[in-house]
């Protein structure tokens, strides 16, 4: 799948940049065999659960970089479609409506558009990737304790661009020719945080579905 996605979507147009496993280090070893599972074409649903004798932190550290990279990759190479006039609220249908909330400049939940809303995103997301006492990547040094809460929340709210992107933007999707990567994508995803219990289920309501 990863391969078919670089050549279905434009990796230039990469929301922000990719970020990247270390070669030598053990989530860089887990990386590669989570990849080599996914070109095997096992059952996603197979692919998803944890190796015998891995930590589970580091695997939830492994997918949600890497659902990064490719959620970013996705909305990237659309986002001409998503535009301040096109979708002026971030948003699932009528029925669902996203809020922006930060511990900086936005401290109440507040409206955005949908651009500026995958901005806020990628950015809160990459500062904590990027943060070695949530995302510690030296030997040794442990996963704090709130390290599966904060990754629900990046899950969850990655879960909100899928909501957004099918919802929305599916004819998009369907002209670029990647209604089967995105979906490849996107059951993976689903697969993975149900398989660990990472977003509360009312969040998957509006694809609730999708996985069929």
């Amino acid at each position: 799948m990863a391969l078919c996605l670089k050549q279905v979507f434009n990796k230039d147009k990469t929301f922000r940049p990719r970020k990247k496993f270390e070669p030598g280090t053990q989530r860089f070893e887990l990386y590669k065999k989570a990849q080599a599972s996914l070109k095997s074409g096992l059952d996603l649903k197979m692919v998803v659960q944890l190796p015998p004798g891995e930590s589970i932190n580091d695997w939830i550290a492994v997918h949600v970089v890497d659902f990064f990279n490719r959620i970013n990759l996705i909305y990237g190479t659309m986002s001409e479609y998503c535009t301040e006039k096109s979708c002026p609220i971030m948003s699932g249908g009528l029925k669902y409506e996203y809020r922006w909330q930060d511990d900086s400049k936005y401290k109440k939940p507040t409206k955005l558009s949908a651009p500026q809303y995958m901005c806020m995103l990628m950015d809160w997301i990459e500062m904590l990737i990027n943060n070695e006492d949530i995302f510690p990547t030296r030997i040794g040094v442990p996963f704090p304790k709130q390290f599966q809460q904060v990754c629900t929340k990046i899950l969850t709210r990655l879960f909100r661009v899928f909501v957004h992107v099918y919802i929305h933007h599916f004819d998009s999707i369907i002209n670029m020719g990647a209604e089967a990567h995105v979906n490849t994508c996107y059951k993976h995803f689903y697969y993975f945080i149900r398989e660990f219990s990472l977003i509360d289920h009312r969040e998957l309501e509006p694809l609730v579905r999708m996985p069929q």
